[in-house]
């Protein structure tokens, strides 16, 4: 363990934990396993979607020039010769003056061109709609095998052509796609049951204090709620990673350091929140000064100070024996996300191997009633509602690294400079957006 005497910038202690983490290594998942995952290859279609023509209507499969011209007062007076139900062979061929009828999803028989929809027939002999398939050739009981068509139908109506969606050899996901629902779906869809990824990352949320309580408990005096681990936890999964919460653990090295070295088995990265200051009970600092890499080059804990407001004391290194990365995150609520956001997280969609690790930001005009004001040589994060259609950005709450309920209310964070100490009204700033 080491501590760094010296100001740390928020770009360069942020490069310095990326520099330390790489991607985790690709496995070969089952589709649902792979939810979330990102994909380490591009994937090619092998059969075209859909793989032959088909009905997309309830109907009768018939040829174009047997129902031109058919009208409410003089319809199409077609043979039904069979069935063509979705899933089933044995297809009949449709010549003139013939129709088949047809289930959606049922491949076009042969010499038909195109689909009559059900409504816009008598529904057969019976003046029903289709309700009941039999073999082609055969009828319903009782039945005349004949169908009346009131309008016409153009080529290829109500038929999903082979290939429409997408043709065999098309690259149908590339390399680095987060697998969601529609992604899992195309690849089971072209016959993929597994796929090769990088598994998300398990991260292991915890947090240190006595004085915190589980929610749900009761409070004793001195006592507050322990909201960090769920808001850590919460925002990993946001992230995309496997988050597991840690209960808070009291100010005891020796209970801290077991607890740590009790997670390595089912963490890819450790997360602590509290304990980093330079308080008599901020135990983060001597409880990882024997579980850190102190033997691997660059390794070990360090701990040091940035120039930011909120999150100026801040945690960095690798534990254990396969050199976990661990970040430790200073204990007041919005010290704590603020650091998430603009450490944890780019960490996090590192591990998955993401070009794309940061949220998105653009610049906005600061409205506010008075002037902001910043401690000079620190980059400060504000709580900020974003007003995309004005283009303006609103401070939510005060600068206190307690106030969790203006975090609750804002969906961005607004950026003060290092060298700026006082922000008028309209001025135009850098706005991180948290969604």
């Amino acid at each position: 363990m080491s501590s760094s005497s010296a100001i740390w910038s928020v770009d360069d202690h942020l490069a310095d934990i990326l520099a330390a983490i790489r991607p985790l290594e690709p496995i070969e998942l089952q589709l649902l396993d792979a939810q979330g995952c990102v994909l380490v290859e591009d994937i090619t279609v092998p059969v075209a979607l859909p793989p032959f023509d088909n009905s997309s209507m309830d109907g009768y499969a018939v040829r174009v020039a047997d129902v031109q011209g058919a009208t409410e007062e003089f319809p199409a007076v077609l043979t039904v010769i069979g069935d063509v139900p979705a899933g089933g062979g044995g297809l009949p061929t449709v010549g003139p003056g013939q129709a088949a009828r047809i289930m959606t999803g049922a491949p076009l028989p042969p010499g038909a061109e195109t689909v009559v929809p059900v409504e816009w027939t008598d529904g057969g002999a019976g003046g029903g709609a289709v309700t009941e398939m039999r073999p082609a050739g055969e009828s319903p009981e009782g039945a005349s095998g004949e169908v009346r068509v009131h309008r016409p139908a153009a080529a290829g109506a109500h038929v999903r052509s082979r290939g429409s969606d997408v043709r065999a050899g098309d690259l149908a996901l590339a390399r680095g796609t987060v697998l969601g629902p529609p992604q899992i779906g195309l690849l089971a869809a072209i016959g993929r049951g597994t796929v090769r990824v990088r598994p998300r990352p398990r991260v292991v949320v915890l947090s240190t204090g006595s004085e915190l309580v589980q929610p749900g408990e009761s409070l004793g005096e001195g006592q507050i709620y322990d909201s960090n681990s769920f808001a850590l936890a919460a925002a990993a999964r946001d992230a995309g990673a496997l988050a597991y919460r840690v209960g808070a653990v009291t100010d005891d090295a020796d209970t801290l350091r077991a607890t740590i070295e009790d997670q390595l088995i089912r963490a890819d990265l450790v997360v602590t929140t509290g304990g980093v200051s330079v308080g008599a009970y901020d135990v983060v600092k001597e409880a990882l000064s024997s579980v850190g890499d102190e033997d691997v080059p660059g390794g070990g804990i360090d701990f040091r100070s940035l120039a930011m407001q909120p999150g100026k004391p801040q945690g960095f290194g690798t534990i254990g024996p396969e050199h976990t990365p661990l970040l430790a995150l200073p204990g007041n609520p919005v010290s704590s996300y603020v650091s998430f956001e603009l450490f944890v997280r780019p960490a996090i969609r590192t591990l998955m191997g993401l070009d794309d690790i940061h949220r998105r930001s653009t610049r906005a005009v600061l409205s506010a009633e008075k002037a902001l004001t910043s401690p000079s040589g620190r980059r400060q994060y504000l709580r900020g509602v974003y007003d995309a259609g004005a283009g303006t950005v609103t401070p939510v709450g005060g600068a206190g690294s307690h106030l969790v309920a203006a975090l609750a209310q804002a969906d961005s964070l607004i950026v003060v400079p290092e060298d700026d100490t006082s922000v008028e009204p309209g001025a135009e700033l850098e706005v991180v957006h948290l969604g």
